[in-house]
């Protein structure tokens, strides 16, 4: 008789060793505690601004990862996965309101506070009731003070354009009266300043005095405007081939950009095209209209240095 109880009671403690070294690897709140771990550690934020508290997060996971690995029960592994995962979450917290008081933090008084209810937080963690309502308030606090900044930023914003808008109306009206000398006129495509046949010698791609009088009133606008451009354009009329009025009217837009580069205008402020005998402004049906027609025509860019294509 007591050789059976002695060996039921080995059966009995040999079952419960089992059962032990079976214990669960894993629970549901352990498997949801390592994925926000997980999350947490890919978290900038947490890396700086938080740093101690997921060290401290850190040595939690540990310890319920390490109950796990000894197959401790399930109660163990949830109490030890709870204190993790609400260390996890104190990091998170930590680290969001260290971001938003770091982006709006700019003075001396807002930055006291946040050493304030930091070291509140470190001394306190029980009361994170109490302490999320604090951050609440000062969240709120700091929010408003953002939108005092946002609202000075506008105001001085909106300033800043009504003196550009001055200023640009201010250069326009000089740039308008400058080009008054160059008979400039107002086109969808901006200002274009025309120069006729008269200013060039006949059949020539030269300039004449008068045409050089021309270019460097030209050349002067330029200088006095510093982001403009120009685009010259060279035309003929229909007289003689059109290889030979295309030849001219490059010629002569030529002409006006190597006088513009000679009077000191840069070169890559001055582009140039040729459209020969095509886009007359007169029919080719009398001298007059054919004189018309033989020009060239000099578009003024934005104050972008853009000029509008044709």
């Amino acid at each position: 008789m007591k050789t059976y109880r002695n060996t039921t009671l080995a059966a009995c403690v040999l079952l419960m060793l089992g059962a032990c070294a079976s214990g669960p690897t894993s629970t549901g709140l352990l498997e949801q505690t390592r994925m926000d771990y997980a999350q947490a550690q890919g978290n900038p934020k947490i890396a700086t601004y938080a740093a101690l508290e997921m060290q401290s997060a850190t040595q939690a996971m540990a310890a319920a990862n390490t109950a796990a690995n000894k197959h401790e029960s399930i109660g163990e592994l949830d109490k030890l996965a709870y204190l993790a995962k609400q260390k996890i979450a104190l990091a998170n917290e930590v680290a969001s309101r260290k971001s938003a008081e770091s982006d709006i933090a700019n003075s001396a008084a807002v930055r006291d506070q946040v050493r304030l209810e930091q070291r509140t937080l470190e001394a306190d963690q029980a009361r994170m009731k109490t302490q999320d309502a604090q951050r609440a308030e000062q969240a709120a606090r700091n929010a408003a003070t953002l939108a005092t900044q946002q609202k000075e930023l506008a105001q001085v914003a909106t300033a800043d354009a009504q003196r550009q808008a001055e200023e640009a109306r201010a250069r326009n009206a000089a740039l308008e009266e400058q080009l008054a000398t160059l008979a400039a006129k107002k086109t969808a495509r901006g200002l274009v300043i025309t120069l006729g046949d008269v200013l060039f010698g006949t059949d020539l791609a030269r300039l004449n005095g008068q045409g050089m009088q021309m270019a460097q009133r030209l050349a002067n606008v330029l200088q006095a405007n510093p982001t403009r451009t120009v685009l010259i354009e060279g035309f003929a009329d229909s007289t003689g081939t059109a290889e030979h009025n295309q030849a001219l009217s490059e010629r002569r837009a030529i002409a006006v950009r190597s006088a513009l580069l000679e009077l000191g205008v840069a070169g890559e402020r001055v582009a140039f095209r040729g459209y020969g005998e095509s886009m007359p402004v007169a029919a080719n049906d009398t001298a007059q209209n054919r004189q018309l027609n033989r020009r060239v025509e000099i578009v003024l860019s934005d104050e972008r240095g853009v000029v509008s294509p044709r």
